[in-house]
Formats: C-alpha cells, structure tokens, sequence
C-alpha cells in the first residue's frame, strides 16, 4: 500500500501486556523521521483486554475522523508482560495489519514505559521492574538522558527478590534510581532500597510512550513503518523470556541421568550399577516414557533435548571431531541443567542403517562407544548454546563422520536457535577455526558474517574467526511445520473461459456468482487452520499447519505451546489459504477485502489457543470493514459431514468422539441439537493418547494404537465395557483406562514381555463395543434415519466398520467425514459460518473466546 504525500500516514499502536489497553495513534514525518502523537489514550483492562481492545481502537479513530484506509502502520508493544496479553495484542496487530496490507512493527512495552518516564522530564538512571507473575519480574535498566532512554540490558525474567537484591547492589541503597513498572505494585517493599518509586501514571506503557519508542527504532534505522515487506506481519513474534513450563521442566529431568529404561519404564539394572550414586527410583510413571515420542524424520532420524544418559556419548564424539579442543563427559553433563542453556542432539537406530553410515564416511570408523551403549539409540550429532545478552553464543556442533551431509548440523542449529529466541536471543554468534574453509561457507549460507578473529584461541594455537548473524530457525512451510492444504476439499478449478484478469477479480462479473465468500481460522487446539468457501458451500481452499512435532515428545498437547505456535502460524496459514484459493477460483489475487466476512472457532478448546484465532480474526475483519462470525467447535464436526456428503440434512444422531469430547447428539435441526449422552470422565481421544503413552507407543495415541491393534487379537484380553448397560447414553473412559494400564504393569512385574498388538487390539475393541452400543439406543430413542461421525477418533478404522455394520443392520444412512476432515480442521468452520452469514448472526468486536460453552445453547 502507497501513500500520496500530500494524505496523512498514521500509524495505529497499542499494546495489552499489563492491565490497561494502551492505543496510540501518531501522523508518521518521513521527512524527518518523526511521529507526531494525534491520540494516546490508556483504559483500564482488568482481565478484559480482548474486549476492550478493538472497540477502543474503532472509537479512538471515529473521534479523530481518521479512515482505516489512512493507517500506513501498525505498531504493537511485544511484551515482556503478561503471557495472555501479549498474544491478544500481537494476534490482534497481526490482523490488523494483515488486512490493511501494512507493515507490523514490534517495539518493546518495557521501552515504551522508559520513554514515557522521559516524557514526563524525569531524567536518570531508570530501572522498569515489569510483574511476570509467580514471583518473578522483568528488569531492564536504563539512563535517561535528554536525547531518551537508553537500555543497558537485554529482557529477561527473574525472581523479584533476586532482582532486587541486584538492583541496590552491594552498597545498599540507590536513592538516584528512579523505579517504574506494574511489578511495584506488588513488590513495593521489596524494590523500596533500590531507587525512587516514580508517579504510578508512569508506571505501564502509555500511547505516547509506544510511538516514541517506534519513532526511536525509525530513526536509528531499526524500522521503517512504511516497509510493509521488511516488517512483515507473519515474522513479528512476542518477547519470550523462557521456554514454555513443560520444556523447562524436560530439561530438568533430562539434566539428571536417571538410568531408568524409557522403553518398559522400570529401571535397567546394568544401568543402575553403572550410574552408582544417581537416582534409582523404580516407580513407573507414564512420563518415564514421553522422551520416546519424538518423531522420526524422512531419514530416521529423531532430534531430541540432549539427556545427561547420552553425555559419554557426546564426550566420545567430541574426542573424535573435536580433538584437543574436546570436553569431557563431565563438562558435558555439567551444562544440561543451567538455565540459560540449549542443547539438542540427533538420533539413529542403535543397529539400523550403522552398515550403510559407515560406508558413506569418509573417515575412520565412529567410535563404538557412540551411542553404542545398552543397545540405545546411536548419536548422530549434538549442538549446544548459550543464550546471554540477547545472543545464542553457539557453544558445540558435532556430528558423526558417518552421518555427515545429511542436513543434521543445520536442523540441530535451527533447534537451538528456537529455543534461543524463546528465551529472548534475536541474533547468533560462534567462533569457527580460520582454516576450516568448509564450516566458514556453512555458517555463511545461515546468513553469518565475520566479525573479527580471536588470535591462537584453539589449544594448538589455530586462530577463530569470530562469526555473528541473525538467528538460523527453520522456516519449512510455516512456522516450523508442513502444511496439509486442500485435504478436505475437491480440487475444482473454473473453466478457462471464467478465468479473470483483474487485479483481484473481486470486481468481474464472473467472480460474483461465488459469492459469499468467507475465511475462517480454527485454533481450538493444536492445529491452525484456515479455509474459505463460497456461495455454494464449496472449499475454495482449506490450509492446516499441525503441531504434532512440537508437542509429540511430551505426550500430548501442551497448552503453552500451542498458544506459542498459532501466533507463529496464523499469518502464513492465512496467506496460503488466500493463494490457494485465488488458484481455485482463477483469479490471480485474493485479498482481505474480496471476502464477504471472516468467521473463527470462539469455543470450546484451549482458551489460549482460542484467544490467538479470535483476536488475529477480529483484527482482521475490524480492518476489513467486515462482519465477524463466531462458530462453536463441536458445531463444526457436525457440519464436517457435509463435506464429504453435500447433501446432508437433519434429523440425525451424530457420534462426536475426540481427543477432548465424547458425546452423542440428536441433530434436529440446523442448529438445533439436543446432546443425548456425553463422557463422566476422559474422552476417547484422551484415552487413546494415555494408553499409548503407557505403552510408549508415541502421540497421537490414536493412529498408533489402531496401527498395532491390526495385528492384534481383539478378544486376548477381556477389558471392562464401562457403562454398556447403564440404560443411559453416558459414557466412561477412565476406568477402561485405569485397566489397561494395570494390566500393563502387572505383566511388567511378572517379568512377562508385553504382547502390544493384544492389548491394544482388545483395549481398541472395548471402546468400540460401548460406542456402538449406545449409539444404537440413541437412534432406536429418536428414531433418526441418519447417523453421522465427527471429531478425530472418527478417523478410526475399526470404529468406522463396526459402524457400517450397525447402520446397515437397521436400515439407517450412515455419513462419514473424509478422514482428512475427521480432525480440527477450517473447512467444517467455514460451512457453519456460511449459514450464520445467511442468517445475518454476526459477533460483535467485544467477542471473546471460551474455553466452554454448550453445544444445546444457540449463540
């Protein structure tokens, strides 16, 4: 988007990191750089900023008379504050800027803060001590000069008692410090020795203080807010200070070298006397075995946090490819467990593949001790980093002579240069052997650069080359993950003789015979999704970006990081949708503004999850100027049977199995639903995924159990039938689970190997048993003609059989999704939200997302 010179650019800023929405609006001087402030307004939150944002936002230009089409920029503060806040106005910007085809630019709230202390003539050293909750802040220093603050540290969270005792220092008080930030108002006494607590009007991010801080980045070079591709909405994340809870916590269990066995979850004996003096603990416990569920790649290769189980493995490696410069097992095992490190390390089969490894090396045979012990997996490479003052200084990066030109030294680099900026790094650095000609064009092609040499820095007197540059995370497709794209639609494509030339193609005649056409974005869990469909209830485009990778090594869906991933994926997700639908539409572009509304899952899921795709998807249709749908998840399921049966109508029964919902519904009508029974306890996604997980055989437990299962007897083992005959439609999981589990570990116990296909095969057919049984009462009970499947265990093989069976048995139509649109996906989101258009239901910009809400409620 250009902008004459003679019409005012504006740029809209705000930020939600604390309780206060704080809007900026500011008249962008190319001339000289400068933005001169029209608005600054500050509203109290109070827990509401997600309703409170948008409409402040709409009323703050209304008032000045200023037009969306007048924005040339959108500015958001990034945080460090509040998790919950920081996604609302970052998904929010993203939308909105998305929209409006401007760039989005990040600036820090804690800097908008000290210019706002510089604002209001305060000048000095400044300390902004920001709350980050469970006893920790975010301190940054400053020295406030007339020409404005400047910062002296990078973010970063610690505990408010640490960092006050840092603040007043060895002598005690610093009467000179002047004290800002929301952690005041909770840490007053304990922050009152180091400095002057200022005015509390100056203690949160104001307006103004947003567009100082962006006018600070513009004249120094760091932004410029009418670069829309440089500052491109998909690439501005959050400041993140530490990695998710449960990455943190993975890392310290993988820091002791607990010689537990991952595969049966008791301890190995040999292990143990080796590790003498090290944890013995024998009690098995279902996260004993998560470190097995990362997932292979296309080379057989498994990348995992590096354990201190594998530190001799690392030591040994290290002798081979590192020579005098090599650490010792010691050392390695001495930097798991800091904080402020990053480890990584790439993994082959113990025997698989070793022959043809070898023979492909150019060098003498690996180290038999490499990954050689207990008959674990090989070590193929490890990298570690050490992420201090905003950098990852990279520390480590080996790799097996025998696995080499494989891609492993980037993709080990890429995951600690994730974690890195997860924990506030925003550029890489390394030192290199000069004459190693081969690893200087490596980190070269990351995008380093030379910065100088440290002379005879290497133990035989070898100079390094000191290498710094941006961070090497992988892109892949988006975000770190592959897409499925058009897995729920047919592919239909107009015939040459529609085909349109216009820019857009929103404005031929050919084009509106589509109409409407409308984007919806699903968030509900841990998949991002978009799709947009037509008049007719075609899928125009149907994009999914999966997090499984990410959270497959835990076990199961981590809400933290799948919070973390949508805000990543949203925007790309989003643009490929936009492209794929152009293509099928053929028209060469498709825009925000073609579209007739955008529509978004608001419930039920994770409601961290849900918050990211209801703020990105209101921003969006704010700047737009369209109008916004709100769509129950589960009502999306049940539309999901229109997409492989286009003809589908109520009445029917509709089974809803999932990793979060078991329930049976009565469909009456469009919008009409009565649920008849529903899950005291797990679901039977969740049951999946915990019998898996006990098994060790991966996340998801679904496809993994229904994968053994085939080769399994399904009657070897007589596992409970919960309420079979209860006379109700209720259903009970967990003590089907609790079951399955106790027999796993009595067979264990009796030093029995277990037979995994029986288990899962008679655990499978014992969920399947009740779920047919009950839905046979339930269409008896309604006397419904029609019976239809949704949600991910849908997906089922065995499941959906024993169900063509029934149907067929009375006489009843049965409706299947496509398995590609059994799981949470946006084309059944896109299909609810094309009748609530027909029906004028639109949400207004107060929406909120809701991690419940009753499928039987109209909304």
């Amino acid at each position: 988007m250009s902008f004459p010179t003679s019409t005012p650019a504006y740029v809209l800023a705000f930020d939600t990191a604390n309780e206060v929405v704080v809007i900026g609006v500011g008249v962008l001087r190319p001339s000289d750089r400068t933005i001169e402030t029209a608005a600054s307004v500050e509203v109290a939150a109070r827990r509401a900023s997600n309703t409170t944002l948008l409409p402040t936002i709409d009323k703050t230009l209304r008032d000045l008379g200023i037009s969306r089409e007048s924005i040339a920029c959108v500015a958001v503060g990034r945080g460090p504050g509040s998790f919950t806040g920081v996604r609302i106005a970052m998904a929010t910007a993203k939308g909105v800027a998305s929209a409006l085809g401007v760039g989005l630019v990040g600036v820090s709230s804690l800097d908008a803060v000290a210019w706002g202390v510089w604002d209001a003539g305060m000048r000095g050293p400044l300390a902004v001590v920001a709350d980050a909750m469970r006893k920790e802040v975010y301190p940054v220093r400053y020295a406030v000069s007339e020409t404005g603050p400047q910062r002296l540290e990078a973010d970063r969270v610690v505990k408010a008692q640490a960092a006050a005792a840092e603040l007043s220092g060895e002598e005690g008080s610093q009467p000179e410090t002047m004290l800002a930030g929301d952690g005041l108002c909770k840490y007053a006494d304990l922050f009152a020795p180091c400095g002057q607590a200022l005015d509390q009007a100056v203690w949160t991010p104001t307006g103004r203080g947003l567009l100082l801080a962006l006018q600070a980045l513009w004249q120094a070079g760091d932004a410029d807010p009418f670069d829309a591709a440089r500052h491109n909405p998909a690439f501005a994340l959050p400041v993140y200070t530490r990695l998710s809870d449960a990455e943190e916590n993975e890392r310290v269990r993988l820091a002791k070298n607990d010689p537990k066995n991952l595969v049966t979850g008791v301890q190995d004996v040999a292990a143990a006397e080796e590790a003498a003096g090290l944890r013995r603990d024998r009690r098995t416990t279902m996260n004993d075995t998560a470190i097995l569920n990362a997932r292979a790649d296309a080379a057989g290769l498994t990348y995992k946090p590096l354990d201190a189980a594998h530190a001799a493995d690392v030591a040994a490696l290290e002798s081979q490819v590192m020579g005098s410069d090599a650490w010792n097992e010691a050392l390695v095992a001495d930097e798991l467990p800091r904080p402020d490190r990053t480890w990584w390390a790439a993994y082959a089969e113990a025997d698989g593949g070793r022959a043809e490894a070898e023979a492909e090396s150019d060098s003498a045979a690996a180290p038999t001790s490499a990954g050689a012990s207990a008959g674990r997996e090989r070590l193929a490479g490890y990298a570690g980093g050490w992420v201090v003052d905003g950098q990852v200084q990279i520390l480590k990066v080996g790799v097996d002579p025998a696995f080499r030109r494989r891609g492993i030294a980037r993709e080990l680099l890429s995951r600690v240069a994730a974690d890195g900026r997860d924990l506030g790094a925003s550029t890489c650095s390394l030192e290199v052997r000069a004459g190693n000609a081969g690893a200087r064009a490596f980190y070269e092609s990351l995008g380093m650069h030379a910065l100088g040499t440290r002379p005879r820095y290497y133990s035989d007197g070898e100079d390094a080359l000191i290498m710094e540059g941006p961070l090497p995370v992988a892109s892949r497709d988006v975000a770190g993950m592959a897409l499925d794209v058009n897995g729920a639609r047919a592919t239909q494509v107009l015939p040459h003789d529609q085909q349109l030339s216009s820019e857009s193609g929103a404005g031929d005649p050919g084009f509106a015979s589509h109409r409407p056409l409308i984007l919806a974005i699903e968030s509900s869990c841990d998949e991002t999704a978009a799709a947009i469909v037509d008049g007719s209830g075609e899928l125009a485009a149907d994009v999914v970006a999966s997090q499984i990778d990410f959270h497959a090594r835990f076990g199961g869906v981590v809400p933290e990081i799948a919070s973390r991933k949508h805000i990543e994926a949203v925007c790309g997700v989003c643009d490929e949708c936009f492209d794929r639908a152009a293509q099928a539409l053929s028209i060469p572009c498709l825009t925000w503004h073609d579209l007739d509304a955008v529509a978004v899952t608001y419930a039920p899921g994770l409601v961290g999850a849900l918050v990211v795709g209801v703020a990105f998807a209101k921003g969006a249709a704010w700047a737009a100027d369209k109008p916004f749908i709100g769509v129950h998840h589960l009502e999306g399921h049940l539309y999901a049977n229109k997409i492989g049966a286009p003809d589908f109508a109520p009445p029917a029964v509709v089974s809803l199995v999932s990793g979060g919902n078991t329930l049976l519904v009565h469909m009456k009508d469009w919008g009409d639903y009565e649920t008849l029974g529903a899950t005291i306890d797990d679901a039977v996604g969740e049951a999946f995924d915990k019998v898996a997980k006990a098994l060790g055989l991966g996340y998801p437990g679904g496809p993994a159990i229904s994968r053994e299962a085939a080769r399994g007897d399904a009657s070897a083992i007589l596992f409970p039938r919960a309420m079979m005959h209860s006379g109700d439609l209720r259903f009970s999981l967990s003590g089907l689970k609790t079951a399955v589990v106790t027999h796993i570990n009595n067979e264990r116990a009796a030093g029995r190997e277990l037979n995994v296909p029986d288990i899962c095969a008679s655990f499978q057919q014992a969920v399947v048993d009740v779920q047919v049984k009950k839905a046979e009462t339930a269409l008896r009970q309604t006397g419904a003609r029609t019976f239809c499947l949704g949600g991910g265990v849908a997906a089922n093989p065995v499941l959906r059989e024993a169900y063509e069976k029934l149907c067929g048995r009375l006489g009843v139509r049965l409706i299947m999704p496509p398995l590609s649109a059994c799981g949470d996906n946006a084309g059944m989101i896109a299909l609810v939200a094309l009748d609530r258009f027909a029906d004028q239901r639109f949400y207004d910009l107060d929406a909120d997302a809701h991690a419940h809400a009753d499928l039987d409620e109209p909304y």
